[in-house]
């Protein structure tokens, strides 16, 4: 094989891994929804935590955010969870 073969075969090799990352880019669509569905799951534990907790007080008497502050970090390390857990599938 001569050296303007094998410059033939490697600048087909190229092009190919070229055109393959061309199709394999994400767009922006796509990364936008893919940020919204990381902030989603980072989100919505952290606010259901704060409604439940905020609940939890209201049942008990005198002015009271224990359970309201404990179920909001709960939140917090729930959605890191599922943030981690997301971004490892994909």
């Amino acid at each position: 094989m001569d050296e303007r073969e094998k410059l033939r075969r490697s600048i087909e090799r190229q092009a190919k891994r070229m055109e393959q990352a061309e199709q394999d880019r994400s767009t922006l669509l796509s990364q936008t929804a893919f940020l919204g569905v990381l902030a989603l799951l980072l989100v919505v534990p952290v606010i259901l935590g704060a409604y439940l907790g905020r609940w939890l007080d209201t049942l008990s008497e005198g002015y009271s955010i224990h359970w309201t502050v404990s179920l909001i970090i709960v939140g917090v390390i729930v959605g890191i969870f599922n943030v981690y857990l997301f971004v490892r599938e994909h």
